[in-house]
């Protein structure tokens, strides 16, 4: 499927999103964030997609930040509207209950850094460059930023970017754990795409399993997290997937999983 604002397509069990707006190096305004949330929604009802890679459209970013051109001068109520949108769509990619790799092909900034930190994980081209400049427009971070990079990075570094405004390279979104890996630019997809192939053929209930253990259990006391991943590992333990799992690995070989 393809459109002015996404590009689709499904190669075996992952589905790649491509953001087109090259000549606006992707830059998020309101109908590419809700074309963003319907897309998502429609790879978490497929059945046949176990795993999504979001990249940017051309060599030059993988979103530049969102469109300023169409919240600047806003009203205060279509602004926090706006800043709600983007919340709801990243938030429904945290919480897919799929992996969500995210492609970093070149700028990562402002409304760009917050839609790959909702990601599962994010993979970096080196020519890549990250950032939260929002303090430079007299405004803040609106679709996450001040609430994901900390929990991300820690308050000092968040500061740090949040408050300068400075971007900073791969290498060093790296050291700070924004990224799980830097790789050539020319290996970018090459390097997700073999992630992906990875994740897709892992058992989907447990990947499942993870993702919410870990995206809700952060937000939870401590003795309430232990609690909610044991009760996701007893419900595992149910599951086809795991007798084949444990199968498999007594047979000494590849496991096949149904997510059943």
């Amino acid at each position: 499927m393809t459109d002015s604002l996404l590009l689709i397509a499904d190669r075996g069990a992952v589905r790649t999103i491509t953001l087109n707006r090259p000549d606006k190096l992707n830059a998020l305004n309101r109908a590419t964030i809700a074309a963003l949330h319907e897309a998502f929604l429609a790879a978490q009802k497929a059945e046949s997609v176990r795993c999504i890679i979001l990249t940017g459209a051309g060599p030059k970013a993988f979103v530049a930040g969102a469109d300023i051109s169409e919240f600047a001068g806003l009203p205060p109520i279509t602004a926090r509207d706006f800043s709600l949108a983007g919340q709801k769509a990243f938030r429904a990619i945290e919480t897919l209950g799929k992996p969500v790799l995210a492609a970093v092909n070149g700028f990562c900034l402002g409304g760009g850094m917050e839609l790959a930190m909702a990601c599962s994980l994010r993979i970096a081209a080196d020519t890549a460059r990250f950032g939260q400049p929002e303090v430079n427009l007299g405004i803040i971070p609106g679709f996450g930023g001040t609430q994901r990079l900390p929990r991300l990075v820690g308050r000092s570094a968040a500061l740090e970017l949040c408050l300068t405004g400075t971007p900073i390279n791969a290498e060093r979104a790296y050291q700070l754990g924004i990224v799980s890996k830097v790789v050539p630019a020319a290996n970018l997809m090459s390097e997700v795409e073999a992630l992906a192939d990875q994740l897709a053929a892992a058992a989907p209930l447990a990947l499942r399993g993870i993702l919410d253990a870990v995206v809700y259990g952060e937000d939870m006391p401590l003795e309430i997290g232990l609690d909610y991943e044991s009760q996701c590992f007893g419900l595992l333990t149910s599951t086809d997937d795991m007798r084949e799992g444990t199968r498999a690995f007594m047979e000494k070989r590849k496991a096949i999983f149904q997510g059943k």
